[in-house]
């Protein structure tokens, strides 16, 4: 008869660790993990405390050996930047783990948990976690520091324009506002005939010029200066400079067109209006109503001078207007602007008030002005005009008098003015008189071109209270709605952002 047997479940044996007693199962090291622990510290050699620079203007990182990095807290790349602060000591181990333990924003500390492993006595592996404090100090970066000092600068943008009002540089001002084309200059400096932006880099000042060349009808020239050299590594330190010249020619100012241009641009008249400059030159002919756009390149391949200063503009009254209609058109004339309208007046100086003399002439205002309205406007017969294309002018083809906007009360208009605009924050070399008063022409051809006023951030002022759009004279003004709430950025007790409408 033959016995079924129970297969004899074999259990591994215990042993007793030879420093404590206690029974443990059987490893290489023959001792328990406790007492094993006592006598070997894995972690030896690894820092447990850290520095790690930071720096608060960019709020970027330090990375050896030397690179700035931008990283969030608790990011992947901040953990890759704090593990390489101690590669040297981690090649000895094997790491199993790393994470970040929660630490207060403000704290300026930075906690990695870290899960090591290390093969010790007779074979036994053993696996620790403890805990790197990293100290985040403030450091300037390079690029901040040169920002600061305001004095190291690799490149400059030189923009000119030769003229005695600074209208376009008024808006070129607030395009570079609007797209924050200012935010890597080291340093605007003004001066009398135009402005200087200095770089840290050249391909920065490039970025500048070709936006500047986008916006307004420019010429530059480009030149650097050798500042030092190694003629071991081969290298060279330049100081490049960009010199941008800005056509001379600015909104409401009479020009005087050569022959073979006016004819070009479909036999207008020579003596027209610029209306705007934009990334072109807009000329109207207060004759005709034709209209024409003047770029760059057919600028200076065919230049053209204002014939008046702005402080020429004289006050007339209009005795009587009447509107055209029927516009006589010559052969291969240009585009008629739809949004004036030909008119006919009878002005005279408001100086002239005790006299009888008036002047006839045609104006682009026709549906603005009637009897009795005020109106600005430059007196040609009375005017010294040197101008190489006026001076061989036919004395019937210059008109006495060129009528350039209604005139209205400037106190009641900057009173009700509930809108405002920011400036770029630059040095001033000294400070005109006469700024203020552009500064307030600008801020009217704002509130009348609306072509132009779509390019600007306007921002509601909220210390003057909101009434209708146009006023009792009827004023043009701005709408509401093309308003921007002013946005700020202050920081809370914690150190973080709050943002603030102004209402």
């Amino acid at each position: 008869m033959e016995y079924m047997t129970d297969p004899v479940k074999h259990t591994p044996g215990h042993i007793l660790c030879c420093d404590c007693g206690v029974p443990i199962s059987p490893n290489p090291a023959n001792i328990c993990v406790a007492c094993l622990r006592s006598k070997v510290d894995i972690s030896q050699g690894i820092p447990k405390q850290v520095s790690i620079s930071f720096c608060k203007q960019c709020q970027r990182y330090f990375q050896p050996p030397g690179t700035w990095v931008q990283c969030a807290l608790e990011s992947r790349d901040l953990l890759a930047l704090c593990l390489k602060k101690i590669k040297a000591p981690l090649s000895k181990v094997r790491l199993v783990d790393a994470s970040f333990v929660w630490t207060e924003p403000h704290s300026k500390r930075l906690k990695v948990k870290l899960t090591i492993q290390k093969e010790v006595m007779n074979g036994a592996i053993l696996q620790q976690v403890f805990v790197v404090d990293y100290v985040v100090q403030p450091q300037m970066c390079g690029d901040c520091h040169r920002v600061e000092a305001k004095d190291f600068w690799k490149a400059v943008v030189q923009v000119r324009q030769k003229t005695l009002h600074k209208k376009t540089f008024y808006y070129l001002e607030q395009l570079i506002l609007k797209y924050g084309m200012h935010q890597n200059t080291l340093r605007i400096k003004e001066i009398h005939d135009g402005l200087d932006f200095y770089y840290s880099s050249k391909q920065h000042a490039q970025k500048m010029v070709e936006f500047l060349q986008c916006t307004v009808p420019t010429r530059y020239k480009a030149s650097q200066r050798l500042i030092s050299q190694d003629i071991h590594s081969n290298t060279y330190n330049y100081k490049s400079t960009f010199s941008l010249e800005i056509v001379p020619i600015c909104k409401d100012n009479v020009v005087c067109l050569s022959p073979k241009l006016a004819q070009s641009l479909g036999n207008m008249n020579q003596i027209c209006v610029c209306i705007r400059v934009t990334s072109v030159i807009h000329l109207i002919d207060p004759n005709t109503l034709q209209v024409a756009d003047i770029d760059g390149n057919t600028f200076w391949s065919h230049p053209f001078n204002s014939l008046c200063h702005p402080k020429q503009l004289e006050e007339f009254i209009v005795m009587e207007c009447s509107i055209v209609q029927d516009i006589k058109r010559s052969a291969g004339a240009g585009m008629i602007s739809k949004k004036h309208t030909l008119g006919e007046v009878w002005v005279q100086k408001t100086s002239e008030m005790n006299t009888d003399k008036q002047y006839f002439c045609r104006t682009h205002l026709g549906h603005l002005l009637n009897p009795g309205d005020l109106v600005l406007g430059f007196d040609l017969v009375n005017c010294n005009l040197n101008d190489e294309h006026v001076n061989k002018m036919k004395s019937d083809r210059v008109p006495d008098v060129v009528l350039i906007k209604k005139s209205y009360d400037r106190t009641r208009r900057q009173r009700r003015r509930n809108w405002k605009l920011k400036e770029l924050a630059r040095d001033r070399e000294n400070t005109d008189t006469d700024d203020e008063r552009q500064y307030q022409d600008f801020l009217e051809d704002l509130e009348e071109d609306e072509a132009i006023r779509k390019n600007v951030n306007i921002y509601r002022d909220s210390t003057i209270p909101v009434e209708s759009d146009t006023d009792d004279e009827g004023a043009p003004r701005i709408s509401l709605a093309e308003m921007l709430e002013d946005l700020h950025i202050s920081q809370d007790a914690t150190g973080g952002e709050v943002f603030h409408l102004q209402a």
